[in-house]
This record gives structure tokens, sequence and C-alpha cells, in this order.
């Protein structure tokens, strides 16, 4: 059986991990609060890039969506978002397979592709499997530093489409959810402009809608716009998915670690108990004997 010390150090080591666990969780769920604050202040704007679109493209946006279809010397270019850090379960273990078997349906990725990775354990996944990441970048650390991250990616597309030819790029990230996330892709270019109306649907007013600059200079405005938003709000909702899963392995962590430190505590207790019973009957019977000696 463990000395009374030995299990004291133990209580101490436990007290002092739990208080670092709760701080986590605590850390974890402001940060889930202002990575879905910088989602939800999107909305708007994203609406309004839609409807902009929406109004340009016209009859073009009718016309059916290639759907993955490309010329055989056509690259592939992938952006996945991830984690730069741990104890966040399988954040970043299942974003990384779904990479793997989404890239495995493509017609493109049999032909070459070029992965950009945010965070270095989604790169670090990918390979571990065999996947080469051609540049990876750190995860932003708030909501404020998102953007410089989004125009870093942005840079890395234009070099890609002007350099290297890719006009097919998909970002992949675990969307948030209420209660977790889910592996999700978007297929960033070519633009599935059929896509726009059907989110759109009926114009939301009675005034139809008219523009005065040329039509190829407003739709570049409005894609460039596009493009930024949806990366931000990739980058967004992964981080705000990985402080969810973070959260939870921290409420795990927390309940084990009570459990284990109230299974000790009992122990120690039990144990301090019978070792000032028997320092009693010492006591006890040194003083019957000096009794006894005595008489």
């Amino acid at each position: 059986m463990e000395s009374i010390e030995r299990l004291q150090r133990r209580i101490d080591s436990l007290q002092e991990l739990q208080s670092i666990v709760r701080t986590m969780k605590a850390l974890s769920a402001v940060s889930v609060q202002q990575y879905d604050q910088a989602v939800h202040s999107l909305a708007d704007y994203y609406r309004t890039v839609e409807l902009g679109l929406n109004v340009v493209l016209g009859d073009v946006a009718d016309q059916p969506a290639s759907n993955r279809q490309c010329p055989q010397n056509r690259q592939l270019g992938v952006i996945i978002f991830g984690s730069d850090h741990g104890l966040c379960g399988r954040f970043n273990e299942e974003i990384a397979d779904y990479v793997r078997r989404s890239m495995a349906a493509l017609p493109a990725a049999a032909q070459g592709k070029r992965i950009l990775a945010v965070g270095a354990r989604a790169a670090a996944n990918l390979e571990h499997a065999g996947e080469v990441i051609e540049e990876d970048f750190q995860v932003p650390g708030s909501a404020a530093r998102i953007t410089a991250t989004v125009q870093q990616i942005l840079l890395k597309i234009d070099e890609w489409r002007t350099e290297k030819g890719i006009e097919e790029i998909y970002l992949y990230y675990n969307r948030h959810k209420e209660k977790g996330y889910q592996p999700t892709e978007l297929q960033l270019l070519p633009v599935q402009l059929h896509e726009f109306r059907q989110r759109v649907g009926p114009w939301p007013s009675r005034r139809l809608p008219t523009y005065s600059m040329p039509r190829k200079q407003l739709l570049s405005a409005l894609l460039r716009q596009y493009f930024f938003v949806a990366i931000f709000r990739a980058c967004a909702e992964s981080q705000a998915s990985e402080h969810t899963s973070r959260l939870t392995a921290m409420q795990a962590a927390d309940k084990n670690l009570g459990e284990k430190l109230e299974e000790i505590t009992t122990l120690f207790h039990r144990l301090r108990q019978e070792t000032i019973t028997t320092e009693l009957l010492d006591i006890v019977s040194g003083y019957e004997a000096i009794v006894s000696g005595s008489h």
C-alpha cells in the first residue's frame, strides 16, 4: 500500500492538473463564442454578396454546373483547415480522413494536386498518410487575426492560378454545429454559378435590381468578396469546431480527474485514519505496560 506522503503528492498533482483542465475548458468556451460571433457577423454581408452575384450573373446562373468535370491536364488545389495544438480529440484525424476520401473521387486528383494546410496537426496527419504538403500556415490565434490568414491564402490561390494553371480548388474544414462539428467540403473554383440562384430563391423585393458599372468589373469585384468571405467563414468555423472538440475533451478529462481524485482522497483518509488509530493503540498499549510495571 502507498504511503500517506505519496498519496498526498498524488492528490496535489491531480488537483493541479484539474485546475489546468478547468482553465482550458473556460478558454475553449470563450473561444467558441468568439469564432461563432465572427461567423454570424458575416452572414448579412455574405447574403449581400450572393444577391449581387445572382443579379450580375443573370442567365449565366441557370447554366448546368460541371460537377467535378475537368480537363485531363488540370491539377487540383486543396486547402485544409486543422489545428496547431492537440487535446482536441480526433478533430484533425477526421478532417484529414475526409480530405483523402474526397480527393480520391476527384478526376483531377489522378493528375496531381497541391495541398495547402492551415494547422500543423492536419498537415502532419496528411503527410503520415503519404500526401505531400506544399505549404502550411499557422492557425490564427484569434478572430481578429483571421483576415491576415485569409489574405495569405488568397495570395496562394493567385499563385496557383497564374503560375500553375490550377482552376479547380476545394476548401475542407470542420463545420461547426450546435453539439459538435462535421467535416465539410466547399468547391471554391470553378464557381458553381447555378447554385447562387438556388440559394437566393425569389428576389426579396418588388423592385427589380440593376447596376450601372461594367458587368465584368462588377462580377470580378463580387467574386473577390465571395472568395474572401468563403475562406474567412471556413477558417472561423474550423476554429469554433476545434475549441468545441477541445471543450468536450476537457469536460471528459475533468470528470475522470474528479473521479480519480475522489478515489485517492478516500484512500488517503482511510490510510490516515488507520495510521492515527494504530498510533493511539500504541500509546494505550504503552500506557498499560507502564501502569502494569509500576504495580
